[in-house]
């Protein structure tokens, strides 16, 4: 099949799909209404969040929704779209002859090229098209794709989404954000390890899954999908939680929480007023002063590059796309045991009846055998395994609920986080998380103490309470601003833009 006919059949597809997906645990057997009611709160106010977040991508980045077709149309091609709404306008071969062999969604446009000379460099193409598409469409964004980045795995790990999305529901995270951050981090790809070492769906590091599992009584398998749901889920909550956004919250777990904190720090010297206004103004000035003078106001953005700018629109434009890997597979459950002993690989398959091939895919991290403590998945629950401990699979136990709902609704504030004095009550909210004597509980007990060293065995406050001070770092920016002002309307650059999707 010619390659312009595969596009416009996955292309018509894609369009027609609903955005977004819900995951909610509803009461089941053994839970009542009143049982529910701190989950029911916990769950309307990440919503309520989200939906100011969505508000503001609208204001700020209103072609965010761009970004879902990045990963969806398979790699060699350049996707062009509208930086007014995210609609796609076009899609190119990265080899070929575009005037001939690319897809346009209006068909207004489609003889924009026709009789045109196209120069050979692809940058260079790129630049005219961009052009001759803004003149007629509005200011446009492009970008490579890499749908092969997600397709095979989706493949393999489609049918595991619903259970994956009701793991990150239950720390306060809703699904879509969870899963399309999955999805921009690792491709869904549980053992996917960057050149830095870092492991999975939410690619942390090595290390710090060995200092998580330092932390937690239970054996913790980094390259197990199931075990990095839970784990990213926290985490980001506790970010999201710091934050009063999923915006700066995701964009930590990207660049770092020294470097958003110069961001937000910029957009309250631009006049923001709330978090998620100061985190756009902020993030603008650092991609517009990359483009003016790399070194020259560095200090004013450090390593916050062109893929931290774009990193939150990214997570969120993909969440148009989880509804469609959710339909492309029958979903199963995913059901856990907590292992008293060591189970061999040869002993799983003998009891279960299932290949060693279907047994890893839902154990990606299994060789030969699962260690004690460690948890076991697999699309049955067998007791000569040990104790069920799918939390996702019940309503949440009221404690739980109750100290998740208070802690979600912890006053925000990176500056008030980033202070020392704040520490004790974080450290109650660890130990109140423990005494639940759940599974959730122990996970989100273990990512807060993870948290809590993280911020305040590193110098973060000290240096984000000098920049804020700094006269030398307020000259500079005073500097940057007129500097920005002069250089008039600022276009992102085509490296720019390439580094965007990619690792």
């Amino acid at each position: 099949m010619r390659t312009t006919a595969f596009l416009a059949l996955g292309l018509a597809a894609l369009l027609a799909l609903p955005g977004g997906l819900t995951t909610r645990v509803d009461a089941q057997e053994g839970g009542g209404a009143g049982d529910l009611l701190a989950a029911e709160l916990a769950y309307a106010h990440v919503r309520a969040r989200r939906d100011d977040d969505v508000a503001a991508l609208q204001q700020f980045r209103p072609g965010y929704s761009f970004w879902q077709h990045i990963f969806t149309i398979p790699d060699g091609h350049i996707a062009f779209g509208s930086a007014a709404d995210g609609r796609l306008l076009a899609v190119f071969p990265t080899r070929g002859n575009w005037a001939r062999d690319g897809v346009w969604t209006d068909p207004a446009h489609a003889d924009l090229l026709a009789g045109r000379r196209l120069q050979r460099n692809l940058d260079q193409r790129r630049d005219l098209v961009a052009a001759l598409l803004q003149e007629v469409a509005g200011p446009v964004v492009h970008n490579p794709t890499r749908g092969l980045f997600v397709l095979p795995n989706a493949r393999r790990y489609g049918a595991f989404l619903q259970e994956w999305g009701a793991i990150y529901e239950r720390f306060g995270v809703p699904a879509e954000i969870g899963l399309a951050q999955a999805t921009v981090e690792s491709g869904l790809n549980p053992t996917r390890r960057s050149s830095a070492r870092a492991v999975g769906f939410c690619q942390w590091l090595l290390g710090n899954w060995r200092r998580l599992d330092r932390l937690t009584p239970d054996v913790l398998e980094a390259n197990n999908q199931t075990t990095q749901a839970a784990y990213c889920a926290a985490y980001l909550t506790v970010l999201a939680t710091k934050y009063g956004s999923f915006i700066p919250a995701l964009s930590e777990h990207h660049s770092g929480g020294t470097n958003i904190g110069r961001t937000l720090v910029n957009g309250v010297r631009l006049g923001g007023g709330d978090v998620r206004e100061r985190y756009f103004l902020g993030s603008q000035l650092a991609r517009d002063l990359r483009q003016i003078s790399l070194y020259g106001y560095r200090d004013l953005y450090r390593t916050y590059g062109p893929r931290s700018y774009y990193y939150s629109e990214m997570v969120f434009g993909s969440t148009a796309t989880l509804a469609a890997l959710v339909a492309s597979a029958p979903q199963v459950k995913i059901y856990a045991m907590r292992t008293p002993r060591a189970i061999p690989l040869a002993e799983i398959t003998r009891r279960t009846k299932l290949s060693a091939d279907e047994v890893r895919r839902f154990n990606p991290a299994l060789r030969t055998r699962v260690p004690a403590a460690a948890a076991l998945y697999l699309p049955v629950y067998v007791a000569e395994f040990g104790r069920d401990v799918s939390f996702w699979h019940r309503p949440p136990a009221p404690s739980f609920a109750a100290v998740l709902n208070e802690f979600l609704r912890l006053g925000a504030g990176e500056e008030r986080w980033d202070d020392r004095r704040f520490e004790p009550v974080l450290r109650g909210f660890e130990r109140r998380f423990a005494g639940t004597n759940t599974e959730e509980g122990r996970i989100m007990a273990a990512v807060l103490a993870y948290a809590v060293d993280e911020a305040y065995q590193s110098r973060r406050g000290t240096i984000l309470a000098e920049f804020r001070t700094s006269p030398a770092i307020q000259r500079l920016f005073d500097r940057a601003v007129l500097a920005r002002g002069a250089s008039g309307p600022i276009r992102a650059s085509l490296t720019d833009l390439d580094d965007a999707s990619s690792r």
